[in-house]
């Protein structure tokens, strides 16, 4: 065994956490509406549900 082992591993919240301190511009709208369409068509409530809440978003000029 070396002084390295075990190897330490991001856990979940340290990703979450780093992914937080980073600006992600979000899609414009066409392409929100388009997946919206699609996720309807697909009768995937859920995916409906994040592109709906994601147009609001850009709309109302919320960054992430």
């Amino acid at each position: 065994m070396s002084s390295h082992w075990p190897i330490r591993r991001p856990t979940e919240n340290a990703a979450l956490r780093s992914l937080g301190r980073s600006a992600r511009p979000l899609p414009g709208i066409p392409a929100l509406m388009a997946a919206l369409i699609v996720a309807n068509r697909a009768s995937d409530r859920h995916g409906a549900n994040l592109a709906a809440h994601r147009v609001v978003r850009v709309a109302e000029g919320v960054t992430e």
